[in-house]
């Protein structure tokens, strides 16, 4: 990893002059994933990066206990282990290592009921069977639909700008006519109506909904079903996998990989603007003066509110863009606790003991329930907590016997009140923050007695903390807008192409702000890397011209 404000140089015979084809802002992985593809191509490529570190979302270190290795926001990445944007770049030719829970997630019920979803399909099916006979087919049905049509439904939903044609043509000639019909249906079904309709207990629409709640989508939310399924599904395939030695491994395999190829990265350089003449972006003007600049591109790992808000002059973009900026919404927010723990957690229910990924939220009921306090801006009542066994999962982590563990649940971005009774005002004061760890930690003692006398380190990350430390991750959302149908494809960020040309020639949005969204998939960043070589080759004027008619068209007052 570079040293924190220089600049990694692997060509030092040739030093750099301060201009390179493409600047690329923000160092996450979607920025280095773009970083990467561009270096491949020859392009000279240097990835500014605001903090002292790469990595964005995708960081980790001995945060709460020496020995204790926590992954600071993302932690869990079955989307990353099926991408094919992430599997082209055979990041453990740089050093990645996968490994794996023995089960990869369980939702305990108060009941004494628990749903397993393991990566060995019959296992899954035993565990669903206990809640309705039925279920062990109908699971099976879901994983034969899912196998038949894995590989063009993942290229078109992550690696695709859209619309998705060649990948989108191959996915409705496997399926034909009716069922591509059917998969249309299902696609926009809430998660609750999905599962009512396909499963006879209720295990099976834990496991989804539970998956779906990953993001701000509640099981009666339009698209709810697709999202849940898609995970389950993942987790079915290829487990809920972990970077061996901590999420930052990722990081620095991207980071390695570029360096391998002459990138650069430039670590403690804030972007402060994107420098625009004759209406096409030139290159970047940092926070200490330094200016960079761009052949060729200029791409933007940075949420939208930010690139159009801050890092682009209002008088370069279309009054229109801005106005319906001031519609965008951000996902709810997080509260997020890490501990280091002196022995694994004693689950009441040992099924949970060997899941990387617990769901402790009740059920389909509460589920609802909770969403619900959550869309009137109240802090829930009793929140669903996603909860990560680390050590499980990677026995890297922490000491042998030991377990480092953490837990999230979401919170209102802007909360009007509290559903559970403790005047909690939402501006994440302490005493706000230790009401949460409080109840967070009362709930996981409903189902593991005794987990807080194993508690010998504990780190918060609030709202606002998330924000500091990772300021794409507005008052702690982590999936860079609503994953709401009314802000995906042509809807994200705004009304527009679905694509990562902005309004700007040769600035391109590759965050999780721009489609296909949020998820340690490499998607937005691939797809801004590809779409600015093409812009940049044989048919470049063809491209920029119909881009430009369309923005027109688009953004007219």
């Amino acid at each position: 990893m570079d040293s924190p404000g220089t600049v990694s140089d692997h060509r030092a015979a040739t030093p750099w002059a301060g201009t390179a084809d493409a600047v690329v802002i923000g160092a996450g992985v979607n920025g280095l994933v773009a970083a990467n593809i561009l270096a491949d191509a020859g392009w000279e490529v240097v990835v500014c990066e605001a903090a002292a570190e790469a990595g964005g979302a995708c960081r980790s270190g001995e945060t709460v206990r020496p020995g204790y290795v926590t992954d600071l926001f993302s932690a869990f990445y079955p989307l990353a282990a099926a991408s094919p944007v992430l599997r082209a770049l055979d990041l453990e030719s740089s050093g990645l290592r996968w490994v794996r829970a023995p089960q990869v997630l369980a939702h305990p019920l108060p009941d004494g009921r628990c749903a397993v979803l393991s990566t060995d399909l019959d296992a899954t099916a035993r565990s669903l069977a206990e809640f309705a006979p039925a279920d062990a087919g109908a699971w099976r049905a879901q994983v034969d639909r899912w196998q038949r049509i894995r590989e063009p439904l993942v290229e078109a939903l992550v690696a695709t700008p859209f619309p998705p044609v060649r990948a989108g043509a191959r996915l409705a000639r496997g399926m034909g006519v009716g069922q591509t019909l059917r998969f249309a249906r299902f696609a926009l079904l809430p998660v609750r109506r999905f599962a009512d309709e396909e499963f006879a207990g209720d295990g099976a629409g834990l496991l989804l909904a539970g998956n779906a709640l990953h993001t701000d989508l509640a099981p009666e939310a339009a698209g709810s079903a697709l999202f849940g399924w898609l995970l389950a599904m993942l987790g079915q395939d290829v487990g809920f996998p972990v970077p061996q030695g901590g999420a930052g491994q990722l990081t620095a395999a991207l980071v390695r990989r570029l360096h391998e190829r002459g990138g650069r990265l430039r670590t403690r350089a804030a972007v402060a603007d994107v420098l625009i003449r004759g209406g096409r972006a030139r290159g970047v003007r940092l926070a200490d003066g330094t200016t960079l600049r761009a052949r060729r591109a200029v791409v933007a790992d940075v949420d939208a509110v930010t690139l159009y808000r801050h890092l682009v002059a209002a008088d370069q973009l279309p009054a229109r863009l801005l106005a319906d900026l001031d519609r965008f919404q951000w996902d709810n927010s997080t509260m997020k606790i890490n501990w280091a723990l002196s022995a694994p957690i004693p689950w009441s229910d040992t099924r949970c003991a060997g899941a990387g990924t617990v769901h402790l939220g009740g059920t389909m009921d509460d589920l609802t329930l909770l969403s619900a306090q959550l869309a009137c801006q109240q802090v829930p009542a009793d929140p669903f907590l996603i909860l990560g066994q680390m050590t499980t999962a990677d026995p890297t982590r922490s000491p042998a016997g030991t377990e480092s563990a953490w837990a999230y649940f979401h919170v209102p971005q802007a909360p009007r009140g509290d559903a559970g009774g403790r005047g909690i005002t939402g501006q994440w004061t302490a005493a706000d923050v230790a009401a949460l760890v409080e109840r967070a930690e009362r709930k996981i003692e409903r189902y593991a007695p005794g987990f807080r006398d194993l508690v010998v380190g504990r780190e918060i990350q609030s709202p606002l903390a998330i924000e500091a430390a990772n300021t794409a991750l507005h008052r702690g959302a982590l999936g860079g807008g609503t994953a709401g149908l009314h802000q995906q494809l042509v809807f994200r960020p705004v009304p527009g192409l679905g694509r990562p040309e902005t309004p700007v020639a040769g600035l391109y949005l590759a965050s999780m702000s721009a489609h296909p969204g949020g998820g340690v998939h490499g998607g937005p960043g691939a797809m801004a890397a590809r779409v600015a070589l093409r812009t940049a080759g044989a048919l470049g004027p063809v491209r920029r011209a119909v881009t430009r008619t369309a923005h027109a068209r688009i953004y007219a007052d």
